[in-house]
């Protein structure tokens, strides 16, 4: 554990810090949130911070502490679907396709190549309006779209681990290619597929924030950091930005954290972007 905080360095302390912080409050939404995020008041309208509203209320009179609090759930769980799915399908296609090879591997590559052809966004629009805007829908859509980029860089690394001698030496003895691929392989391709998800994470919690923001996602009356920004939307034209701005401030902050995080430990290219 010392050795990770050394690799993170201070600013990455204080954003593995800041993220468990996110992640404990989200855990613990349902104890210390002091009201219900979706029961608001006409006559508790756009309070300011108060004992009794720590961050104020919004347009429904809703206490904003608590929406930030349990949006956190859901602007984590989105993203969280997203990077699991994306690592399981993703590893095993990059390593389904560099132990078979030949028809296989140019097989799965023009997949890949295919799925690389769609927007992230566009794919995630194009489930929506089929099966109708929700969380679960964004996220297995995005997922899909998130797949290419983690196969890509298991694919490469693991390409070159195959050939090496700890791998061949168990194939000539007979072993068979599963539990080579599971004892050797995937052991060494771990810090990767960890470093991708990290990476991931930040960019599929944007992604599932702006279709909230757009009405595609998380619905009304929940609680949703992109959603709260795009409520807060006509409270900040008329003077009261805080349920814009906090929710919005949460977003930059826990991606900002994550892409340090994840840039510490390997850098976007674990992750199959472009840095």
């Amino acid at each position: 554990m010392s050795r990770f905080f050394q690799r993170m360095g201070p600013l990455g302390s204080i954003a593995v810090g800041f993220v468990a912080l996110v992640v404990l409050g989200a855990l613990l939404a349902p104890i210390i949130a002091p009201y219900d995020p979706t029961i608001g008041s006409v006559t508790q309208r756009y309070q300011g911070p108060s004992m009794a509203h720590l961050l104020g209320t919004d347009q429904a009179g809703r206490d904003i502490f608590s929406r930030l609090l349990w949006g956190a759930r859901s602007s984590l769980t989105g993203p969280l679907i997203v990077v699991v799915i994306t690592a399981v399908f993703g590893t095993t296609l990059a390593l389904t396709s560099v132990w078979w090879g030949g028809i296989v591997d140019s097989f799965m590559s023009r997949v890949l190549d295919l799925l690389f052809a769609f927007p992230n966004l566009l794919l995630a629009m194009l489930a929506i309006a089929v099966f109708g805007p929700s969380l679960t829908t964004a996220a297995l859509a995005l997922s899909i779209a998130y797949i290419p980029y983690t196969a890509r860089v298991i694919r490469s690394t693991a390409m070159r681990e195959r050939n090496l001698p700890y791998t061949r030496s168990p194939q000539l003895q007979g072993i068979s290619g599963v539990t080579i691929t599971a004892r050797h392989l995937l052991p060494n391709v771990a810090p990767l597929i960890v470093t991708g998800a990290t990476i991931n994470f930040g960019f599929a919690m944007i992604e599932l924030a702006a279709l909230s923001f757009l009405g595609l996602g998380v619905q009304p009356p929940q609680a949703d950091w992109g959603l709260m920004v795009s409520n807060g939307q006509q409270s900040l034209l008329k003077g009261y930005p805080a349920e814009s701005v906090l929710a919005g401030l949460c977003i930059v902050l826990t991606v900002a954290a994550l892409g340090y995080i994840g840039e510490r430990l390997g850098g976007r290219a674990a992750a199959g972007r472009k840095a």
